[in-house]
């Protein structure tokens, strides 16, 4: 598991009691590291705008998730906004309580970070804030939950989309937006054409696909039984999309995955994608961009798969969703009581898809959702991040593909009421795990409205 990084700045003033100030400091640090952060920063507290100055120069060097204010004394706002004013990542205030003696205020703290906190608002920086003893269970995950959201909006200012072709007509959920996504996420898309896959799939050696068939067949022993021209399609596939990949150092790929791999290229690239997605480089198919993006803040909160699916029916004996796609999920998300097989597309007949019942465990959804704006911007589209979590159930598939049928947090009736009042896209991106804090700080941060499924 990768460490969150944070720049651990601890502010103090020398008229107050800089011992205790020292104490609690590193009582900070040491439960910071035990609970698995790793710390940049000075070592010793920042006491005045030279020091502030200094570290804040030392910071903007590092990549961080976090700058986390460790209020140990009270003060002024100026260290503050030296370091805040250069390292681009979330904020987080950390106030410590003092006993009640009746004698000497010995570090002021909360009504530091109450000073810090209202020169924050002034200049339009959101924050969070603990006032709690080093080492409080909450106060960790607070900052974990933070961390996470600023590891994510770090990545995606880094990240780069490959979007190959245009999104099938009538397929208004996959619309791309290359504005908002760079603009607003700093993310950037490359494009590239369908006939450059094509063309250099059919140039793929027999070589290079058997040996990427021998890798697979030990995941799916049925390959023998599948139509075998499709199935080595699929693998040239595969092959093609993972070079351009490190090529152009793509981070994830949308894809315009019919008609043309079918009436083209004659196989699906569902199994390709699959293949892809299992090796952390997410896929959505119908060239679904805002997909691909979503499974890429979960897979970077997870740290594991991400799935782009569809919702198509429920499960009223349940009370579960149920989630489907025709054979792009990553083999590592099958049910382990269940031996996945490759098989044809439902629909064209040919392979390769993946089939298999998604595996039980708690799963968080997420979508970034595009919807009408209002106001001056009513001629264009605003986004919101829709969220949501439950619990795959270990249930037979209700479809061939890959299904999986999902008990949310709330009555299903109650969550598709949601997806069709709101208008929402058919396709949602699912991992693994409970990440819905994480996810509404980042929606926060983006100043993007949520909504709960």
């Amino acid at each position: 598991m990768t460490h969150l990084r944070i720049a651990f700045a601890p502010l103090a003033r020398t008229t107050f009691d800089m011992s205790l100030a020292n104490e609690v400091t590193q009582s900070a640090r040491q439960s910071l590291a035990e609970a698995g952060f790793e710390l940049v920063g000075p070592a010793e507290l920042i006491t005045d705008a030279a020091s502030a100055q200094a570290a804040a120069h030392a910071l903007r060097q590092e990549t961080v998730d976090l700058l986390l204010i460790f209020q140990a004394t009270f003060a002024d706002s100026t260290m503050l906004h030296a370091l805040a004013d250069q390292i681009t990542a979330p904020i987080f205030l950390w106030a410590v309580p003092e006993p009640h003696t009746g004698g000497r205020l010995r570090l002021n703290s909360f009504c530091g970070i109450n000073l810090a906190g209202h020169a924050l608002t002034l200049q339009g920086k959101k924050y969070d804030y603990t006032f709690s003893p080093p080492g409080d269970e909450q106060a960790i995950e607070a900052v974990r939950t933070r961390a996470q959201a600023g590891r994510v909006l770090r990545k995606l200012r880094e990240a780069q989309l490959g979007v190959v072709g245009e999104h099938p007509a009538g397929m208004d959920t996959c619309h791309l937006d290359m504005g908002y996504l760079n603009e607003t996420l700093g993310l950037r898309v490359q494009r590239i054409e369908l006939q450059e896959v094509f063309q250099r799939a059919r140039a793929i050696s027999p070589a290079e696909i058997t040996r990427v068939r021998e890798r697979l067949s030990q995941k799916l022993p049925n390959l023998d039984q599948l139509e075998q021209k499709p199935l080595a399609g699929t693998l040239s596939v595969y092959r093609t999309l993972k070079e351009i990949c490190q090529e152009r150092r793509l981070d994830g790929l949308a894809v315009r995955c019919w008609p043309e791999f079918f009436t083209d290229l004659g196989c699906a690239a569902c199994g390709a994608m699959s293949m892809l997605t299992d090796e952390m480089t997410p896929c959505s198919c119908e060239a679904d961009a805002n997909g691909t993006v979503t499974q890429l803040m979960l897979q970077w909160l997870s740290e594991e798969q991400a799935f782009g699916s569809d919702v198509v029916s429920i499960d009223e004996q349940r009370d579960a969703l149920i989630l489907w796609h025709c054979g792009l999920a990553p083999l590592s998300m099958a049910d382990p009581t269940v031996t996945p097989r490759g098989t044809i597309h439902s629909n064209r007949r040919v392979p390769l898809n993946m089939e298999f019942p998604l595996k039980p465990g708690k799963v968080t959804v997420a979508r970034l959702n595009r919807h009408p704006a209002s106001g001056d911007d009513a001629q264009r589209h605003a986004y919101r991040l829709v969220i949501g979590s439950g619990e795959m159930l270990s249930a037979p598939p209700a479809f061939s593909g890959t299904t999986g049928a999902l008990r949310f947090d709330r009555p299903v009736r109650q969550v598709i009421d949601t997806i069709l009042r709101e208008g929402l896209e058919h396709h949602v991106s699912m991992t693994y795990g409970s990440y819905l804090p994480a996810l509404t700080v980042i929606a926060d941060l983006l100043e993007m409205p949520v909504v709960r499924l």
